[in-house]
C-alpha cells in the first residue's frame, strides 16, 4: 500500500502562488502516474493535473492550464504542483493520488486512483 503525504497548502491572496508537495512511499514510484485532484465545499472531487511515471507526459484541467504546473522528482519519490495566478475559485482541499495501473500515461479518473493522500487546504482570498 502506498502512503502519500501532502504539504504546502495555506492562505494566499488572489494572484499569488503556492507550491504543493506530495511524498510517496511503499511502491516503485517511477512506474506509476501521479495526479492532483481537488474538492471544494459542496462539490465533487475533480481532476487538476496528472504526470506520467517518467514525467514526460502531463495533463491539465482546462481551468488550471497555463497557471498550474505538475512535476515529479523520482529520486525523492515526490510530486509537486506549482500554482500561479491563483483565483478564489481555486480554493479547495487538494489531494495527491497515485494510479492503480502500473505504466499508465496519466491519471484522470477518480476510479483509477489506487491511493489518496490526506489532503491539504488551499484558500485564495479576493
Amino acid at each position: 500500500q502506498v502512503q502519500l503525504v501532502e504539504s504546502g497548502g495555506g492562505l494566499v491572496q488572489a494572484g499569488g502562488s503556492l507550491r504543493l508537495s506530495c511524498a510517496a512511499s511503499g511502491r516503485t514510484f517511477s512506474s506509476y502516474a501521479m495526479a492532483w485532484f481537488r474538492q471544494a465545499p459542496g462539490k465533487e472531487r475533480e481532476f487538476v493535473a496528472s504526470i506520467s511515471g517518467a514525467g514526460g507526459v502531463t495533463l491539465y484541467a482546462d481551468s488550471v492550464r497555463g497557471r498550474f504546473s505538475i512535476s515529479r522528482d523520482n529520486a525523492k519519490n515526490t510530486v509537486y504542483l506549482q500554482m500561479n495566478s491563483l483565483k478564489p475559485e481555486d480554493t479547495a482541499v487538494y489531494y495527491c493520488a497515485v494510479d492503480s495501473r502500473r505504466g499508465s500515461a496519466y491519471l484522470q479518473r477518480v476510479r483509477d486512483v489506487g491511493s489518496w493522500g490526506q489532503g491539504t487546504q488551499v484558500t485564495v482570498s479576493s
